[in-house]
């Protein structure tokens, strides 16, 4: 058994062998060190007392002190010769010490194992700056690797061979996975609560933002329409971290420039393309049928189609068209930041389907699907159940 104890400036560790103290006094008489647990390198420099004679000796003391580390302040210095493992350690004078600090089941130096990652110390708990806290070395004591979970990790491993070209039945990787996450029980922390309140605000005021605006449409030149439809846009899509309005793409069937309203950029630097027109009721699908079927006005189809010769000419540009639009914004955009044309995608924002009847709802659904692979068409209404869904997830209704 190893324990330890706090004597004036000095901290002791007790060692009680099962089989009685003799044969280490022995040892150290013969000039040998000492290993406890793999971790603790003892000899007979570190003895509290002097080494007894034979004569001396009693069988019946099982109990030897040592001395391994120094008090300084508020931090214990363990004797480097004690526990060598290459770099200085410290701990709070104030921690509960117990063995399974140091050594895990398999005799294996936990300090060993951190100081292997070469810091300049390590330093547990206390006020320093550089101190692992004492909670989380504990939670690191207790996630080191068990015997049992080292022999499921070789296991793991020699099945992700083995499975391939057998007909092997222990899916050992699985097993390895289902115990070390059940070993750890590491849980997720919940910070998405620290945000909720905030987030619930935004899009709360998104939301009656939109109806307001839906509601005076009429007063809204279709510039200042689309500058504030595009800032809510880009609030309930944060992947776009930029939007250029009015910009150049080369027309190559042509040989002229058209002109994009509004370029969207993401993070990775890939663009897609919005048009937003102001919500005009009639818009959508036609009243009447043809054939049995609602049919997409004109407003619609002329949209989509002007999209789509906006993404070809996009691709068709290319590399070219990458470095134009690099340099046309490089001011606008982080340093460094490079935009890519890879298979844009469009978006369109028009028209109202709150008025519409259920065999129109339906064909336009299956308008909005033959386009789905380059086209996202939204209707205002749908702008408005996103905004609402989203409200709703954070736990508040609109």
């Amino acid at each position: 058994m190893v324990e330890f104890e706090i004597v004036d400036d000095q901290l002791h560790l007790i060692y009680s062998p099962r089989d009685g103290s003799s044969w280490v006094h022995h040892r150290f008489a013969d000039g040998k060190p000492l290993v406890i647990k793999g971790t603790f390198h003892l000899s007979q420099i570190q003895l509290v007392e002097e080494l007894p004679s034979d004569e001396d000796l009693d069988p019946d003391d099982k109990s030897i002190r040592f001395v391994i580390a120094s008090v300084e302040g508020d931090y214990i210095r363990f004797d480097p010769e004690v526990l060598p493992v290459g770099c200085p350690v410290l701990i709070a004078k104030d921690a509960l010490l117990t063995w399974k600090w140091f050594t895990s089941e398999k005799r294996t130096s936990i300090f060993q194992a951190v100081a292997d990652l070469k810091p300049s110390r390590i330093v547990i708990g206390g006020p320093e700056q550089d101190a692992i806290p004492v909670v989380e070395y504990e939670n690191l004591v207790k996630r080191f690797p068990s015997d049992h979970e080292l022999k499921r990790y070789v296991l793991a491993r020699v099945a992700s061979v083995v499975r391939e070209y057998t007909d092997a039945k222990v899916d050992a990787e699985s097993l390895y996975q289902k115990y070390v996450g059940k070993r750890l029980g590491r849980k997720a922390k919940d910070f998405q609560s620290l945000f909720r309140e905030q987030e619930r605000r935004k899009y709360r005021y998104l939301y009656d933002r939109l109806v307001q605006m839906l509601k005076s449409e009429e007063t809204y030149s279709e510039a200042s329409w689309q500058a504030e439809i595009l800032q809510i846009v880009r609030l309930l899509n944060p992947k776009y971290i930029a939007a250029f309005e009015r910009v150049p793409v080369k027309d190559f069937d042509r040989d002229t420039v058209r002109e994009l309203d509004i370029l969207l950029v993401d993070a990775s630097g890939s663009v897609d393309v919005i048009e937003i027109k102001k919500p005009f009721d009639k818009c959508i699908v036609t009243e009447g049928v043809y054939r049995g079927n609602h049919i997409p006005m004109r407003e619609l189809s002329g949209s989509v189609m002007q999209l789509e010769k906006y993404i070809y000419h996009l691709n068709r540009w290319g590399p070219a068209g990458e470095e134009s639009l690099t340099l046309r914004f490089a001011s606008k955009l982080p340093d460094g930041f490079l935009v890519r044309i890879t298979n844009p995608c469009g978006i369109i924002i028009m028209g109202r389907d709150d008025r519409l009847s259920t065999h129109q709802r339906r064909d336009f659904e299956v308008v909005r699907r033959k386009y789905k692979n380059v086209v996202d068409i939204m209707t205002y209404d749908d702008l408005l159940r996103r905004l609402e869904f989203v409200v709703s997830q954070l736990g508040f209704g609109p």
